[in-house]
């Protein structure tokens, strides 16, 4: 099966930045390049300002001009985070600040054909549940109403599913959803609101199931590095996982539109492999020179996906697990910067 991009030649022994780091994000494949030559009309990131819209952006920019098309891409957000913004503005995104949970706000939004959605909220919904329903169940129904004429590419989540025993080789997309906690129960909210509107008006939709998307400053591969460097213990409570380089995911999002349909469909995003907590903290105490310490103790069911679909339809991704774990222990031994936003990934009762 071919891969996201050509053979290898580009990957780099090391990232010595975050510039380097957001141009390897955001660097297109000839997939990418292909896929915004042949869209039809320009995209609308609803959301961008989080972790993977930025690059996402980009990478979708850098793919029209590439292939020599115009194309407008929007980046809409309240920009909380900081410089988000402006490194957009410095790429040449358009960007539009708006609450989309304001009706009026979201209605003066362009009119276009593609919507990738990204808008939800994840940490800190213990305690302020009722936050997270506004974002996660509500806000797609006013978005779906707004752009019912466009394609819809809805960013999900992993967590829509159960815990499943280790051999089963993770959930596919006919697992039946049995979420865990309200964060997940709020996402699979989220995925029934973007249906109902597209049985109601024909809206095509994919419901993209991701987890964990990785990169050097943020996600399970940093949090386990991070914990092995600063001698802390690692907890194996959730033992095993699945990962993918945030820039093949960026990839996969955005050629996701064409596989948007009414009813939805759904796809699950994330690399190949079931990986073992306790054996990445190992391969980061090789590079570090440190014996890791864990806690907990490893069950026999872990929150893990198959995404054998999106394989099928995409190709494997780009970049391999040992490659992303160098990158991720090089990036950490330079004291490259972070999101410090830890991924809880070892939660297993759903109250992030």
């Amino acid at each position: 099966m071919a891969p996201l991009f050509p053979p290898q030649d580009w990957i780099q022994e090391m990232i010595a930045s975050e510039q380097e780091l957001d141009e390897l994000l955001s660097r297109p494949s000839k997939a990418d390049c292909d896929f915004l030559a042949a869209l039809d009309g320009d995209i609308i990131i609803l959301g961008a300002g989080g972790k993977m819209g930025p690059t996402l952006a980009r990478r979708a920019k850098r793919a029209a001009e590439e292939a020599g098309v115009e194309r407008r891409i929007i980046a809409v957000s309240r920009y909380s985070s900081a410089g988000a913004r402006e490194k957009l503005d410095a790429w040449g995104i358009e960007t539009i600040n708006a609450d989309l949970l304001d009706r009026e706000q979201l209605a003066l939004l362009p009119d276009v054909p593609n919507v990738i959605y990204m808008a939800a909220r994840k940490f800190g919904s213990t305690g302020s549940e009722y936050l997270t329903w506004g974002m996660n169940a509500w806000l797609p129904g006013i978005v779906a109403e707004r752009y019912r004429h466009a394609r819809i590419v809805a960013m999900s989540s992993g967590n829509i599913y159960p815990l499943l025993p280790l051999h089963s080789g993770g959930a596919t997309e006919q697992t039946p959803l049995s979420p865990i906690g309200e964060y997940g129960q709020s996402v699979l909210a989220r995925e029934r609101i973007f249906e109902f509107f597209s049985v109601r008006y024909g809206t095509p939709v994919i419901n993209v199931r991701l987890n964990y998307a990785v990169e050097m400053r943020y996600g399970v591969l940093s949090d386990i590095g991070t914990a092995v460097f600063e001698r802390k213990p690692v907890d194996v409570s959730m033992g095993n996982v699945n990962v993918i380089w945030q820039g093949d995911a960026n990839s996969v999002a955005i050629r996701c539109l064409k596989l948007c349909s009414s009813p939805p469909t759904s796809i699950n995003l994330t690399g190949p492999e079931t990986l073992s907590v306790r054996a990445i903290a190992e391969r980061f105490g090789q590079h570090f020179g440190v014996d890791p310490t864990f806690t907990g103790k490893e069950a026999d069911t872990a929150l893990l996906n198959n995404a054998a679909k999106c394989h099928r339809n995409f190709g494997y991704p780009s970049v391999t697990v040992d490659e992303l774990i160098e990158w991720t222990a090089q990036w950490i031994g330079m004291g490259g910067t972070t999101h410090r936003k830890p991924t809880m990934f070892a939660t297993r009762d759903g109250k992030f």
